[in-house]
């Protein structure tokens, strides 16, 4: 009988990993090959290791080999498809390998000519109607993961039942060294001349006095990003040179991640150093955009809904009447509120690019409170750190003319709409089961009330259709929050929003107040779950 452990070591065409499988006991390999990876957040994402379950060349080839023929089965063979990567261990021979399994099956391969950002992956499958995009990264993740990312016509991510129907496809791909390759010769810089020049035309506003303290995180965009700014007339840009080239162990900060505790010191320190009006923190492959400000008790960095309303409206100031904006379940209300002030449409959707840039017609910026922005979407159909980066600079510099600041801006809003303050509890785990327990915790001891006001539950793994996912919403007339899974982390994170109304200015300071030791209460119970 046929042993499937030997049988895919045997196929394993990368002595590497040939040879780490062939020294592992036999508790270590029954792991590497209890489950393949699966298809998640638009592809693949896990640690770099040799086995079904890991991200290495046998699995990129298959995986790659499987995308094939599900293209083909849709009359889609001999379209173009862009390959690109990040700077990650393993980025390299991956992309070269997935580019060579799609040009031997027939594809018009654009392999994208160095490591370079995620956006521009979306970007260039939108503007050459490329039929597929791959992107080898694992975004924020830590430094021993990798992944497989994947885009269909328009430069969306894919959705199911696409991702299921390709993890099938995979299945019936053989040993990965019989896989045919034919070798691809990378593209020129077009693709990223093109991408830049885009970027660069998005302001609206006149202002370009601006100092601008910029990290990298380690990552990909810190080049383009710089190029970007200044192409777009933000020249005063200073870098942490320590961050700036991409290094895959990220050797300064514990997780690469602008939205993680102590992750952006560095630029924040930056900024305050050279006197900085905006600092701006990218994740390592630039599709997201945390921004710093200075407040009266020091620099910090806006949570991604304070940022997330400051574009949305940066946006449909130049926006066509009745445009859309998009946030998904776990952010705050403010957006919506602010569109239906300026006449504009407003969509909720479940967390995820893949779903917020099919919000709707008309779609001119879509948000998620992780830091994700996509605020061209007629270029770049998911979210863009590159091009956040760009419009937050527009709207500071704007702001800046005026006398102004972002937090003046937010003071405003505010005061019009109501201070909406907001928290996450993220519950980081070691067992995946320690997540399904707490949710079912919850489910089974649903609260009436928090923060001492009613709330009401809403399930919405009971829903049909695509508005079902594992989550769980409580919500009240001024508090709210939503507690789900991560999708692409071993976390369970629980999102919290209170409202307290502010009638004039001079009663800003006692709502804050009001509304931290509610957060407060909310958080009590996030971490007791």
């Amino acid at each position: 009988m046929s042993d499937p452990i030997a049988d895919w070591i045997d196929a394993d065409p990368d002595p590497e990993t040939r040879a780490e499988l062939a020294n592992l006991c036999a508790d270590e390999l029954a792991d590497r090959f209890a489950a393949p990876l699966s298809f998640g957040t638009a592809g693949l994402r896990g640690p770099v290791r040799a086995g079904p379950n890991g991200m290495n060349l046998a699995v990129v080839i298959r995986t790659t080999a499987g995308l094939s023929a599900w293209l083909k089965d849709r009359c889609l063979g001999g379209s173009t498809v862009v390959v690109g990567r990040d700077a990650r261990h393993g980025s390299e021979k991956f992309a070269v390998a997935a580019a060579e399994v799609l040009a031997a099956a027939g594809f018009s391969v654009v392999l994208l000519p160095r490591p370079l950002p995620t956006p521009i992956v979306a970007f260039a499958v939108r503007r050459l109607r490329a039929a597929a995009g791959v992107q080898i990264t694992a975004s924020h993740n830590p430094a021993a993961d990798n992944g497989y990312k994947v885009y269909l016509d328009g430069g969306a991510q894919l959705i199911s039942p696409s991702d299921r129907e390709i993890e099938a496809s995979i299945t019936r791909v053989g040993p990965a060294n019989l896989v045919p390759r034919t070798p691809v010769t990378p593209a020129s810089e077009e693709l990223l001349d093109l991408y830049v020049d885009r970027v660069a035309s998005l302001p609206t506003g006149r202002s370009r006095t601006l100092r601008i303290a910029l990290t990298a995180m380690h990552g990909v965009g810190g080049e383009t990003a710089v190029t970007a700014l200044k192409s777009a007339g933000f020249t005063d840009v200073h870098s942490v040179a320590a961050q700036f080239d991409p290094d895959p162990d990220f050797p300064t900060v514990q997780f690469p991640n602008p939205e993680e505790p102590g992750a952006a010191d560095a630029v924040l320190a930056l900024a305050a150093e050279v006197g900085a009006d905006i600092a701006l923190a990218l994740d390592p492959d630039a599709d997201r955009c945390a921004v710093g400000v200075r407040g009266p008790d020091g620099w910090r960095m806006l949570r991604g809904d304070e940022t997330g309303v400051l574009l949305g409206e940066h946006v449909l100031a130049s926006a066509p009447a009745d445009s859309l904006v998009a946030t998904t379940i776990v952010s705050s209300a403010l957006l919506g509120k602010l569109a239906e002030a300026r006449g504009a449409r407003f969509a909720r959707t479940l967390t995820g690019f893949k779903w917020l840039v099919r919000a709707g017609e008309g779609l001119v910026y879509a948000y998620e409170e992780a830091i994700g922005h996509c605020v061209d979407p007629e270029s770049v159909r998911d979210k863009d750190g590159i091009s956040a980066a760009v419009v937050a600079a527009d709207l500071a510099a704007a702001l800046r003319a005026e006398g102004a600041t972002l937090l003046d801006r937010l003071d405003d809003y505010a005061l019009e709409f109501g201070l909406h303050a907001g928290d996450q509890v993220s519950r980081r785990v070691t067992d995946l089961a320690d997540i399904t327990a707490m949710m079912r915790r919850l489910r089974s001891e649903l609260p009436a009330e928090l923060a001492g006001e009613p709330v009401e539950a809403t399930d919405l793994a009971e829903l049909r259709g695509q508005s079902r996912t594992d989550a769980v919403v409580l919500a009240g007339s001024t508090v709210r929050m939503v507690v789900r899974p991560s999708g692409t982390e071993p976390k369970l994170k629980c999102y919290l929003e209170v409202v307290v109304p502010v009638p004039d200015r001079s009663a800003l300071p006692a709502a804050r107040e009001s509304a931290a030791s509610r957060l407060n209460l909310l958080r009590e119970f996030a971490e007791a779950l």
